[in-house]
This record gives structure tokens, sequence and C-alpha cells, in this order.
């Protein structure tokens, strides 16, 4: 049985504006984990005895273990901002169809 009377496949996935924000959210994101990153490694590299990578700010080894600890944040901080803006840019592209018309998971 062929439904084509007053069928438009493209009603339902409405074209929805381009959001720049999210793509520079996932940017913004991706620099915040890439510095992340750089931070947990040169405080490791300090708290494993090799030559401080910061200068005066990790020379003692709290001082390492505290811009470890705040490389780690930064670098959990962008994973998260990146996997949400990801998350909210995918979003509008879902199917908007009736929850009736699909099938029914037990």
């Amino acid at each position: 049985m062929k439904l084509s009377d007053g069928f438009d496949a493209r009603r339902l996935r409405p074209k929805g504006q381009r959001n720049w924000r999210f793509r520079i959210g996932a940017a913004f994101a991706a620099l915040l984990a890439t510095c992340g990153v750089l931070l947990a490694m040169a405080a490791a590299a300090s708290l494993f005895g090799h030559v401080p990578a910061l200068g005066e700010l990790n020379t003692s080894r709290t001082g390492a273990a505290v811009v470890l600890a705040v490389g780690l944040f930064v670098l959990y901080l962008g994973v998260w901002l990146w996997r949400r803006c990801r998350r909210r840019s995918r979003q509008s592209r879902e199917l908007n169809m009736s929850p009736h018309l699909m099938k029914k998971h037990d």
C-alpha cells in the first residue's frame, strides 16, 4: 500500500538553524581539555623528578600536586563541556514523530 497522497518525508526532519554556538563551545572545550592535559603532564613530570616545566610554580612536591589536581580538573571540565555541546548539537536532528507511531518496547 502506497501512501504518497499528502505525505512529505522532509516534514519529519525539520530544517533547523545552524547553531554556531555549539561548535564554538566544542572548540573551547577541546582547548580546555588540551590545556588540562598539558598541565597534568607538566605536573607529573615535576613529581617524577624531572626538570620543573612550569618554573617556580611547581618546584615543590605540594605545588606539583596542586598543579596536577588543577590540570586533571580542567581536563575533566573540558571533556564534560565537549560532550554536552555534542549532545545538544545532535539533539535537534531527531525525528518529529508522534510517540504512538514508534515501536512498543516492553
